[in-house]
C-alpha cells in the first residue's frame, strides 16, 4: 500500500522551505501536468533551482525525482483503473480488445505527430553535417534507450565504417574518455535525466567531443552537455518505462537520421550498403 502522496505533500507543507513550499504549490495545482515534467522544467516553473526540487523530493523522504514521479503517479492512479497507471493511456479493464488495439494505435500516432512536430530542419542539418565530418560516431544508451542506441548503431554501421555502440556503461564511460573533437557521440534518454548516461556525456565533453542528445525534454541535466538536441515526442509516464511510444518516437528520429544521411552522401553510401549487404548475403535463406 504506497498511501496517497498527494495527502502526504498536503500535511508536511508546514514543515517546507519557502522554495519547497512552491514547488509543492505548484505540484498540488497541476499534479497530472508533473508527471510528464523534467526536473529541470518543473524547477523552471516554480522558479525555483533544480536543487530545490532535489530538495523537496528528500524532505519527502524519497530518493530522488524520478521516484517522487512514481509516487506521484501511484497517487493521481487511485481510483482511475488499474491499469492507467501503468499505461497513461486511460485503458480499461472493461475495454474489448478492439478498443484496446485502438487506443494503443492512437497512442503511437500521436507520439509520432508529435515528434514530426518539434523537428527542426537546422537542427538535423547541423546533426547530419556532424556526423558525416566525424572521425568517429559513439551510440550511448541506459536500458530501453540502450536498445534504440544499438539500433542506430545497427543502421548507420551498413553505410558507414565508423559508427560504434556499446552497451556496458563502465565501458560505455572508458570509450568516452578517448574521444576528441573529432569525434560524435549521440546520446540517447527519454528523461535526460539517467546518471549513467549523463556521467557519461560529461565525460565525452570533457574530452572534447560533440554531442547529440535524443530526448524528450528540451530543458534537462543531459542538454547542459548537448550540441545538439533532437526531441521526441511520446509522453512516458513514472511507471511506463520503456513504453513502445517513446521507443518509436526515437527510432522515427534515427530513420530520420539514416535516411537524411543517406541521401545527402549517396555515393559513398550506396557503394558500403552493396559491401555490408553482400557480406551476409550468405547467411540468407
Amino acid at each position: 500500500m504506497q498511501g496517497d502522496f498527494i495527502t502526504r505533500i498536503r500535511s508536511s507543507y508546514n514543515q517546507l522551505t519557502k522554495a519547497e513550499k512552491k514547488v509543492a504549490d505548484y505540484i498540488l495545482a497541476n499534479p497530472k501536468d508533473v508527471l510528464f515534467m523534467s526536473i529541470t522544467d518543473l524547477a523552471e516553473a516554480c522558479d525555483v533551482g533544480d536543487t530545490s526540487v532535489f530538495r523537496f523530493c528528500k524532505t519527502m523522504e524519497l530518493k530522488g525525482y524520478q521516484e517522487f514521479k512514481m509516487m506521484l503517479s501511484l497517487s493521481i492512479s487511485e481510483g482511475q483503473g488499474e491499469l492507467d497507471q501503468f499505461t497513461g493511456n486511460n485503458i480499461s479493464l472493461d475495454d474489448s480488445f478492439g478498443e484496446l488495439a485502438k487506443k494503443v494505435l492512437n497512442t503511437n500516432i500521436n507520439a509520432l505527430t508529435e515528434t514530426y512536430s518539434l523537428i527542426r530542419e537546422e537542427d538535423f542539418s547541423q546533426a547530419i553535417d556532424m556526423l558525416h565530418k566525424a572521425r568517429r560516431i559513439f551510440f550511448f544508451g541506459v536500458g530501453a534507450s540502450m536498445l534504440t542506441a544499438m539500433k542506430a548503431m545497427n543502421k548507420f554501421l551498413r553505410i558507414e565504417n565508423k559508427v560504434f555502440g556499446i552497451q556496458d556503461t563502465h565501458m560505455q564511460a572508458m570509450a568516452a574518455a578517448t574521444m576528441s573533437g573529432e569525434d560524435v557521440a549521440v546520446m540517447f534518454s527519454y528523461s535526460g535525466a539517467t546518471k549513467d548516461t549523463i556521467h557519461v556525456a560529461e565525460v565525452a565533453k570533457k574530452a572534447g567531443a560533440r554531442i547529440i542528445c535524443v530526448t524528450r525534454f528540451v530543458k534537462s541535466p543531459l542538454r547542459a552537455y548537448a550540441d545538439i538536441v533532437l526531441l521526441s515526442g511520446a509522453n512516458e509516464g513514472p511507471l511506463q518505462g520503456g513504453s513502445t511510444s517513446a521507443e518509436i518516437s526515437q527510432l522515427f528520429l534515427v530513420d530520420l537520421l539514416y535516411m537524411e544521411y543517406y541521401r545527402r552522401y549517396f555515393e559513398r553510401c550506396s557503394r558500403n550498403n552493396e559491401k555490408t549487404s553482400a557480406s551476409v548475403l550468405e547467411k540468407l535463406c
